[in-house]
């Protein structure tokens, strides 16, 4: 059973999610025994809260209702949310509160780097709420924490996990200008589902924005993930693997879809172990230097390690090709 915390009642007079108020309730299914997570409570979790609260900031780990919180904040991993707690989009499958969000926090990006270096963080996973609202989608405020991360802790390496910017141009530019370790934007699940899914979204540009990010600067690795369970079938979560490699994508997640609440979308199967080990084998076939693929993999779920490992797949692969070139 996945035990969360629960944090999220800031104001409780406001409905987290107005937009689904009316869609009818769907029964939870019952999760499977290899869905099991520790509870949060640790001596390293409550210490990782109460950092994130000094410093006023928001985590996706709370937000999301992450079932693997209680694991990473023990280790001091937190996923900081930026720009706020409410999203402009109303995705079915999300449990960030939506509506018009508040002006920015000039101050937030020098907080987040403060928390970076207070947690010790080698590897730090930053992402954000949508921002329609702004005329850049948050891509300076973006650029800014990364810069601020940096000043006050140049050895960690900086993972981000974006928005779509779509109809924001210029906005992607910025943020890669900045230099991230890696850029991360998450395609969520396959394209005969975004209507339902992730309705605010469009797949192609989703797909060309990772790419736009190698042709600016190929230094820089690009990670994206889906969820499945949500009704896909298994020739379509093939197919994007073919339309990430084509894109030049390094890493992909594929983990369990939890439905967060019965008016959110429904689950419609719990994939099992051996079918995420099979994507997992598939993924690597094609060409993906980093997998994860597990029931519950989650984009900066073990992100450290990953990218210490993704950046050892990276030196091995340039060295086989330069071996051949020195015979």
């Amino acid at each position: 059973m996945v035990t969360v915390v629960n944090n999220l009642n800031r104001d409780a007079a406001r409905p987290r999610h107005p937009e689904k108020a009316n869609r009818p309730e769907t029964p939870v299914l019952r999760k499977p025994d290899w869905i099991r997570v520790r509870a949060p409570g640790t001596p390293g979790w409550a210490e990782t809260a109460k950092i994130v609260r000094a410093n006023g900031l928001v985590t996706v780990c709370e937000e999301a209702s992450c079932p693997n919180i209680g694991e990473c904040w023990q280790k001091k991993h937190a996923t900081f949310m930026i720009m706020g707690d409410t999203c402009t989009r109303a995705c079915s499958f999300c449990n960030v509160r939506t509506g018009m969000p508040g002006p920015l926090d000039q101050q937030e990006p020098a907080r987040v780097a403060e928390a970076v270096v207070k947690l010790g963080l080698e590897h730090v996973v930053v992402t954000s709420v949508d921002r329609d609202d702004l005329a850049d989608g948050g891509a300076e405020h973006f650029a800014r924490t990364i810069r601020a991360i940096r000043a006050a802790s140049p050895k960690t390496t900086i993972e981000i996990l974006t928005p779509d910017f779509l109809r924001k141009d210029g906005a992607l530019e910025v943020v890669v200008a900045a230099r991230p370790d890696v850029f991360n934007h998450n395609l969520e699940c396959v394209p005969a589902l975004y209507l339902t899914v992730r309705p605010g979204a469009r797949y192609f540009h989703s797909l060309r924005l990772l790419q736009r990010v190698k042709e600016l600067d190929p230094a820089i690795f690009t990670k994206s993930g889906i969820m499945v369970g949500l009704g896909e079938e298994r020739n379509e979560v093939l197919q994007l693997m073919d339309d990430l490699r084509s894109a030049e994508v390094d890493f992909m997640t594929i983990g369990q879809y939890l439905q967060p609440t019965r008016r959110h979308h429904e689950v419609k199967a719990f994939v099992t172990p051996d079918e995420f080990k099979s994507y997992e084998t598939i993924a690597y076939a094609k060409g993906f230097l980093m997998v994860s693929s597990s029931p519950l993999t989650r984009s900066s779920h073990h992100a450290g390690e990953d990218f210490a490992r993704l950046r050892a797949a990276r030196e091995a692969k340039l060295g086989r090709a330069i071996q051949p070139a020195l015979a």
